[in-house]
């Protein structure tokens, strides 16, 4: 499609951002510099013994962790995750994804990765989005850190209730057993980086990790796009 005919959709049908709703500029995609700019970075990343990392010690054996941004009832971070997971914005999924691997590339802290695995839908909740938002920000990781996603090893057998409509002490035994997996030949040996969208009390992520430390000889580390604070 030519100049002429973009300039001219763009006209007819502005592309809007996905958390504040303004006609967004040119060389803006998806969000516009306002609410970019008002994400707060937690600048996790390039530090050890960051809040995700203690969030997550004595339940998980980490490599290491890192959530890139605070998620706060109300803040542009969730009216972002709101738009990745309810709004149908795949490409957001993607945008994110590469914020997410341009910060974990820059730290130097995760360089050794070997494969990047999302925390999995069960089928009928994919069917009901189109898609998994996680694995959607694995995609995007890949394209800065030029690691290989795997989504086929770690599966989801049940489907779990909605984790955000589920009080703090209930979580648990939502996910409990929820996880398998079905090609451990896949990560044997491997060090895999485990992404989700949202850290809150760490149930889900901790669920994946019991049906992967059935595994072994396999190190695990962990990136979320957010962490609730």
């Amino acid at each position: 499609m030519n100049a002429f005919f973009q300039s001219l959709l763009q006209t007819l049908f502005p592309s809007t951002c996905a958390c504040c709703g303004d006609v967004l500029m040119a060389g803006e995609n998806q969000i516009c510099i306002n609410c970019l700019s008002s994400l707060t970075v937690t600048g996790y990343s390039a530090h050890d013994d960051n809040h995700t990392e203690r969030l997550l010690a004595g339940r998980i054996p980490l490599q290491k962790a890192t959530s890139i941004y605070v998620f706060r009832q109300g803040n542009t971070v969730q009216q972002l995750i709101h738009s990745m997971k309810f709004h149908g914005n795949s490409e957001l999924c993607l945008l994110m994804g590469r914020q997410m691997g341009l910060e974990l590339l820059q730290s130097g802290r995760f360089d050794d990765i070997d494969v990047i695995v999302p925390v999995p839908q069960h089928w009928r909740r994919r069917l009901q989005r189109g898609y998994n938002q996680s694995e959607l920000l694995c995609r995007g990781i890949s394209q800065i850190m030029r690691r290989p996603v795997n989504t086929r090893a770690l599966v989801r057998h049940r489907n779990t209730h909605q984790q955000s409509l589920q009080a703090s002490d209930d979580r648990e035994e939502n996910v409990k057993d929820a996880f398998s997996v079905h090609r451990p030949d896949d990560f044997r040996g491997k060090h895999i980086l485990l992404v989700d969208d949202v850290l809150t009390t760490g149930a889900t992520l901790g669920s994946c990790c019991d049906a992967l430390l059935s595994l072994n000889n396999l190190k695990i580390s962990i990136a979320t796009l957010s962490v609730a604070r």
